[in-house]
């Protein structure tokens, strides 16, 4: 197995039309989640991808089943819970660029997930465990879940890859940050945002944020930058990688979940760090401009041929 990830995956629904969601009639319903994201992106890339997850005995959790069964994602961890709903959320796509999101996760299945419901052996085959700070914030089994996820990772000799993914609604700060930093602290791999950055550090220059990400312990560190691209560090180098230019953004929610799985396809096919960012940054871009969290996620042709079209660009 390539890459083994464990979160909660929901059902969305999305208004037809844009504006305040109280004056919606009618919805569209799609699958979403951090986790599952990045699993079907790097699916559609090629790759070996397994879930981890609870999903609620009922129409939605069978829905988020057979969508990513569909998208050849490993589901045979994935374990249904008859006393507990599947998570669903809502987007309310206000304006050009503006989009609000509502979730009713509180009590679901996922929520429930606990360190007797990781299979060792099944993690022990992974090159890389993808982890979020979505899934500790869900409740304190969840979080338990997570750093057992973690010790059993280190145990086998896998790659730790921690995307920060900060959610304020979900914890209080302290406890957000305390998680978080701790969770940084075990990861080989770190991805975070400007903003996470700067709630976990009080800074926001992408240099010094990468040097106090490398002290906690992380080999590789990343910074999502937006339409900027990334900047990562090492100890040894460290460079800014510029974005793709999108013309619209049409959704933007998934494009960091998109970045993790183009990012992980580079390493997993040997890209030096500089050119795994770029895949990254191409897979990112080219989730914008699709309505929908996995609707967007590229397959390899699509992503080689931004990338070829920016090196004809850079070229002339």
């Amino acid at each position: 197995m390539d890459v083994v990830t464990l979160g909660e995956s929901m059902v969305v629904f999305t208004p037809t039309s844009d504006g305040f969601m109280r004056n919606a009639s009618q919805f569209t319903k799609k699958i979403g989640g951090a986790e599952s994201n990045v699993a079907v992106g790097l699916a559609r890339l090629g790759h070996k991808v397994g879930w981890i997850s609870k999903l609620g005995n009922d129409e939605f959790g069978k829905a988020v089943l057979a969508s990513l069964k569909g998208e050849n994602v490993d589901i045979s961890q994935v374990i249904f819970d008859s006393e507990a709903p599947t998570g669903i959320y809502f987007k309310e796509p206000r304006r050009q660029n503006s989009t609000r999101v509502y979730y009713y996760r509180k009590g679901s299945a996922a929520s429930k997930l606990s360190p007797t419901d990781l299979n060792h052996d099944y993690l022990s085959k992974a090159k890389y465990l993808h982890i979020t700070g979505i899934t500790p914030a869900l409740s304190e089994s969840c979080k338990e879940t997570v750093f057992e996820a973690i010790r059993l990772a280190k145990e086998n000799g896998s790659t730790i890859v921690f995307d920060p993914n900060l959610r304020t609604k979900l914890w209080d700060e302290e406890t957000a940050r305390d998680t978080l930093l701790k969770m940084a602290k075990e990861a080989d791999i770190v991805l975070p945002g400007i903003a996470e950055g700067e709630f976990l550090f009080g800074e926001s220059d992408p240099h010094k944020l990468g040097q106090l990400f490398l002290a906690q312990g992380a080999k590789v560190v990343v910074l999502k930058m937006g339409a900027e691209g990334a900047y990562f560090s090492t100890e040894k180098e460290s460079a800014l990688i510029p974005g793709f230019p999108v013309k619209q953004v049409v959704d933007p929610v998934g494009a960091g979940d998109g970045f993790a799985a183009g990012f992980l396809s580079g390493l997993l096919d040997g890209l030096e760090l500089g050119k795994a960012v770029e895949r990254a940054n191409a897979v990112g871009a080219l989730v914008t401009m699709v309505n929908g969290d996995v609707d967007g996620l590229p397959e390899r042709d699509e992503v080689e041929q931004l990338l070829n079209k920016n090196s004809e660009d850079v070229v002339r």
